[in-house]
């Protein structure tokens, strides 16, 4: 699967929820919902993210900014 830059995509090897940032040789790039550090998901390990998914990975950054863990 190659998914467009900006799906939000889940990374099923690791079980995290990205968005598509890029595709650079082999793998898609990730970048956690909210902001962070990127990372590289094999594109047979990706699959789209569900609106329940979508709306979850909202609620915890949400959530952790509230509580001031985010700057």
């Amino acid at each position: 699967m190659k998914p467009p830059v900006g799906a939000h995509v889940v990374d099923t090897r690791t079980g995290r929820i990205g968005i598509v940032m890029g595709h650079e040789g082999p793998y898609v790039q990730l970048r956690p919902y909210g902001g962070g550090r990127e990372w590289d998901a094999d594109p047979g390990a990706v699959r789209c993210a569900t609106p329940a998914e979508r709306l979850r990975a909202s609620t915890v950054h949400v959530n952790a900014r509230s509580r001031g863990e985010l700057t």
